[in-house]
């Protein structure tokens, strides 16, 4: 009796953990949703940071310019004219229509129009710039970054940091050449919940980790309508916009955003937003390049597109005694722990849960000994956008702001997020991307930095064309 009434009590037990469970996820879901469409855009009225910037001296200024400013690049730019010790004086864009709409955004803020280029070259030779920000698409960044070193300004750059493995071994070695401030636009490393979840990570609290699952289930990325080539539309320097990449005819699929898709240019979601939670896995775990790498996937839901990265993927790291698992699908919402994206370590006595809507830890139950819990649970404090930015500050604010502090002070060791960073989840992502793509499961050597597979080193280092030729040191 003693042994049934106890059998009961851990299956009731049971039953109310899973009921509470799935209440929780439904209700973490339906929050989240409440901010989606603020979760990733970083967009503020230029009236509201002009109204909040003070009267500096022009000498007490950091002047910056802006490669690549339609999206990200221009986010990134004007989150960092919220301190008023910095100005934007030079933008640079393949494309006029976004040149005039930036330039006025700029003199909406600083009250002065930004000398403006469109080769990024030229703005590079303006002595009058400290710093830059790099916003182009990914197949640029490494030519980008490498010039703005030689022309001695300091870089926030946008991830991925690179579009090849090769590219980020040479941006790292041109950077501690240098001995420029460079932040990568990783700013997950700069949110409040982030560092309170691995603070509780290395606490050792939820015992062995044996698996970190890192997601991105993204509704919003999905559908590409098929397009023919067209002639490139006015004003846009289309030859200057593919730079290294093979020529082709213009196509709006391969333009702003949607590039992303395509190899020539980007490496899909494992490098767009592998890199953001792959970095929290990475700088949880202490850990850099894995054992070997397996991938699966294709373009399961979106066959007859023209897009060529999959849309859907799940990757495996193995590392000596535990293993990352990467997982991605384009045009579905639902995720794991009923969240979009997010990071999960999973331990011998419970999962600590975190993406950018919060973290908690759900404990495990000692099934050997009475079921008991391991360790007591840590609710979610905060469950969506406007929590986040209300408790811990605004993630993307406090980068630019650190990267500002670090130029002030001459000391890149005080970055959130340096380029030792961005390299090695560049690296890593697309190490993700190789093993899909060659169809086989791959092994890294650390001292002959490539693979044991011809196929999958032949993606090692990239291919430039029409001129432009990989930076060498």
């Amino acid at each position: 009796g003693d042994h049934r009434d106890l059998h009961l009590s851990i299956r009731r037990q049971r039953q109310m953990c899973i009921r509470d469970r799935d209440n929780r996820r439904q209700f973490i879901r339906k929050a989240a949703k409440i901010g989606i469409g603020s979760q990733f855009i970083f967009n503020i009225p230029n009236e509201l940071i002009a109204n909040n910037r003070s009267k500096i001296s022009p000498n007490d200024k950091i002047n910056f310019g802006v490669i690549g400013c339609k999206g990200m690049g221009w986010n990134d730019m004007s989150s960092i004219l919220k301190n008023s010790e910095t100005d934007c004086i030079a933008l640079c864009d393949i494309d006029d229509k976004v040149l005039h709409e930036r330039s006025q955004n700029v003199k909406n803020i600083t009250g002065k129009k930004p000398k403006t280029y469109k080769d990024y070259r030229k703005l590079l030779e303006n002595n009058d710039i400290d710093a830059v920000v790099i916003g182009t698409p990914d197949h640029w960044h490494c030519l980008n970054f490498v010039d703005a070193l030689h022309a001695e300004k300091h870089i926030y750059c946008e991830k991925p940091i690179s579009n090849s493995i090769e590219e980020a071994e040479i941006m790292l070695k041109a950077s501690v050449k240098s001995k420029k401030c460079v932040q990568v636009g990783q700013w997950q490393r700069s949110g409040g919940q982030y560092r309170e979840a691995l603070n509780y990570l290395w606490s050792g609290n939820i015992g062995k980790v044996r698996l970190v699952k890192v997601w991105a289930y993204m509704g919003w990325y999905a559908w590409v309508d098929n397009l023919k080539d067209t002639e490139t539309p006015k004003g846009v320097d289309y030859k200057m916009w593919l730079g290294p990449a093979p020529s082709r005819k213009f196509n709006k699929n391969r333009f702003h955003g949607s590039f992303r898709w395509y190899w020539d240019y980007a490496g899909g979601l494992m490098t767009d937003w592998g890199v953001h939670e792959i970095d929290i896995a990475l700088w949880g775990m202490n850990v850099k390049n894995p054992l070997s790498i397996s991938a699966a996937g294709g373009k399961f839901a979106y066959p007859n597109q023209d897009t060529e990265t999959p849309d859907s993927l799940q990757t495996i790291y193995e590392y000596k005694d535990f293993t990352i698992l990467w997982e991605h699908s384009n045009g579905i919402d639902g995720g794991n722990y009923g969240l979009d994206e997010g990071i999960a370590f999973i331990g011998s006595k419970g999962t600590i849960v975190v993406n950018r809507t919060g973290w908690e830890v759900i404990p495990e139950k000692n099934h050997r000994y009475g079921g008991e819990l391991f360790i007591e649970g840590v609710p979610r404090t905060t469950f969506n956008w406007g929590d986040v930015r209300k408790k811990y500050g605004d993630p993307l604010d406090l980068h630019t702001k650190n990267f500002i502090v670090s130029i002030k002070k001459n000391d890149p060791s005080i970055l959130n997020c340096g380029i030792e960073s961005g390299s090695q989840v560049s690296k890593i992502a697309h190490m993700g991307n190789i093993a899909y793509r060659s169809g086989s499961k791959i092994r890294w050597n650390d001292e002959k930095n490539n693979f044991d597979n011809s196929k999958a080193n032949n993606l090692i280092i990239p291919k430039y064309n029409n001129g432009w030729k990989l930076p060498s040191l």
